[in-house]
């Protein structure tokens, strides 16, 4: 993949430069500031990039407006947010416009290699790769939806953790149920939620959307 890295923190910059180098991908650019962020978003086009939300020059938002800019001229571009911070407006508009390719980690929780490769991935496919503790902080926040209440415990717990970009055979290890029976339930679940298989939608990501936004 060609990555772009926007982390104003030199050693945390470094580090990422270095391990997903070590993956066999390419970091065709990294930037340190807001406004530098969006240039390179927009020059390079980034198979996906990965974009702290605090950077200079003011330390506020700088990194996520930024992707936000980028996304609306290019858009469904790739960005997966890395932050300490969950910035719960600009986050919901981030996923606002239903296209996917979106992820948001705390740093904290990025806890192995593999973990934050795998998320990387999934957003550069179109995907969606959600921090559980963002999900809540964005859920506890959120608004009514009469379609995700027609949603049964189960089937809200099986979105959540597709929110989390996990497959049907993970969800159905994390909630000791066997693969058919997600399926069954993933099914209910776009049935409830008025999302139809029209041949171009991913279902996946506009059910794990509607979800972040709507909730």
């Amino acid at each position: 993949m060609r990555i772009v890295v926007a982390e104003d923190l030199y050693l945390l910059r470094d580090g990422m430069v270095r391990l997903l180098e070590a993956y066999g991908h390419q970091v065709v650019a990294t930037a340190t500031t807001g406004p530098e962020t969006l240039d390179v978003l927009l020059t390079q086009r980034p198979d996906v990039a990965v974009v702290d939300v605090r950077m200079p020059p003011t330390q506020s938002d700088e990194g996520l407006r930024a992707a936000l800019d980028a996304r609306r001229q290019v858009p469904g571009l790739p960005i997966l947010i890395l932050s300490q911070h969950v910035e719960q407006l600009y986050a919901r508009e981030l996923l606002a416009d239903g296209t996917g390719g979106i992820g948001y980690f705390l740093k904290e929780s990025v806890f192995d290699a593999d973990q934050f490769v795998d998320a990387l991935e999934r957003v550069a496919g179109g995907g969606t790769a959600m921090d559980p503790a963002v999900i809540a902080k964005l859920l506890s926040s959120g608004t009514s939806n009469r379609r995700l209440e027609r949603l049964t415990e189960r089937e809200h717990d099986v979105l959540g953790l597709m929110a989390e970009g996990l497959s049907n055979q993970a969800i159905g290890q994390r909630l000791f149920l066997s693969e058919s029976a997600i399926s069954k339930h993933t099914t209910s679940i776009f049935g409830k939620l008025g999302i139809t298989d029209d041949g171009n939608n991913n279902r996946r990501v506009l059910a794990v959307l509607t979800y972040l936004n709507n909730a």
